[in-house]
């Protein structure tokens, strides 16, 4: 299933960035224009930015040749591209071809830290900790639980070490198990994505293909303050 928005004059901006993460150029058309804050914005038709959301930073994106920052505008709902801070977008018309395209090496670096950040996820429900928040972002990843019951483990640094390597070690099995990475849609458009039968959550986000194409995934020990436990950690996309 293709998840997609209609602009007012009913034309179809579909989202492509959701169903190919590794997709780095598409040809496409403009579908709407309009402004923000009295800055000019185009959308168009097959949209292949991520925009910032759900913890993950937004794709670094040009149309044609000039850079664009990629926002979801709320009175629309589309995701538009805007010019970035410094820069300028050219005119551009309801109709006219242009070309989209990515930063592919970011997009991989931040679907390979959204999806270590569901995998993480993961392993902490396996504790039996409840997810309070999450960010996906470059040097600020980390997921938030609390624990419904106290966890003694938690309570001085040789339980915080014990129960961190539980998650270590539960990561390491996951990703030597290459368990695959979809997504599915439910009524009304929800897209789920499934980490094989391991997890599955409602996400908007651009992930990899496999477990097996994280690299790199270390977590810290965790911290707990004000009944909060913190799991940091870092990722990479696995070099093919």
């Amino acid at each position: 299933m293709v998840h997609s928005s209609q602009t007012a004059q009913g034309a179809v901006q579909v989202a492509t960035y959701l169903d190919d993460t590794y997709l780095d150029q598409v040809e496409t058309q403009v579908i709407a224009v309009g402004e923000r804050g009295g800055a000019p914005w185009a959308a168009v038709e097959h949209c292949l930015f991520h925009p910032q959301g759900g913890g993950q930073p937004a794709d670094r994106g040009w149309l044609d040749d000039v850079e664009v920052v990629p926002v979801r505008d709320r009175e629309s709902g589309l995701v538009v591209a805007v010019e970035p801070k410094g820069g300028k977008l050219p005119p551009l018309a309801v109709g006219q071809e242009v070309r989209a395209r990515i930063d592919v090496q970011a997009r991989v670096t931040h679907a390979a830290l959204h999806t270590a950040g569901h995998l993480v996820e993961a392993v902490g429900r396996l504790q039996g900790w409840e997810l309070l928040s999450n960010n996906h972002f470059p040097g600020q990843a980390r997921i938030e639980f609390q624990a419904p019951h106290e966890d003694a483990r938690l309570a001085d640094g040789e339980g915080r070490e014990e129960a961190t390597a539980a998650l270590r070690d539960a990561v390491a099995a996951a990703i030597a198990d290459d368990l695959p990475v979809f997504a599915r849609y439910e009524g009304e458009g929800r897209r789920l994505v499934h980490l094989d039968t391991l997890h599955c959550v409602p996400c908007g986000g651009t992930h990899v293909r496999s477990l097996g194409d994280l690299a790199e995934v270390v977590l810290p020990t965790l911290k707990v303050k004000k009944g909060r436990i913190r799991v940091s950690y870092s990722a990479s996309h696995r070099s093919h």
